[in-house]
């Protein structure tokens, strides 16, 4: 899903202009692109987590030419799957493989 389709989602769901869902969504990828630039946490329950992560310099190497490279410290965003989002994502997994297996095993 893009962002696009998003606004046109939210639109839709809750009876609102299309430039108001677009201002309601990027007020919250704002907010919440401030809160990790503060590196606060943000927990949205049954969905996941966002965190920044702290990575230490070192060096590395350039895959084309083999040189060494050094890569200077770098804060990025990490982000931790709910429980509830990821048994929905297998859930739709073990429905979509119950009927080919059915299948195969009455054949």
């Amino acid at each position: 899903m893009t962002k696009s389709e998003l606004i046109d989602v939210v639109a839709s769901q809750t009876n609102i202009t299309k430039s108001r869902a677009e201002l309601v969504v990027n007020c919250i990828f704002d907010t919440m692109t401030e809160a990790m630039k503060r590196e606060e946490g943000i927990e949205i329950r049954g969905f996941g987590s966002f965190t920044v992560r702290q990575y230490k310099p070192y060096n590395g190497r350039n895959p084309r030419t083999g040189e060494p490279v050094h890569v200077a410290s770098k804060r990025l965003p990490f982000f931790k799957v709910g429980k509830e989002l990821k048994e929905m994502v297998n859930e739709e997994e073990r429905t979509d493989a119950e009927p080919k297996a059915a299948l195969t095993s009455e054949v």
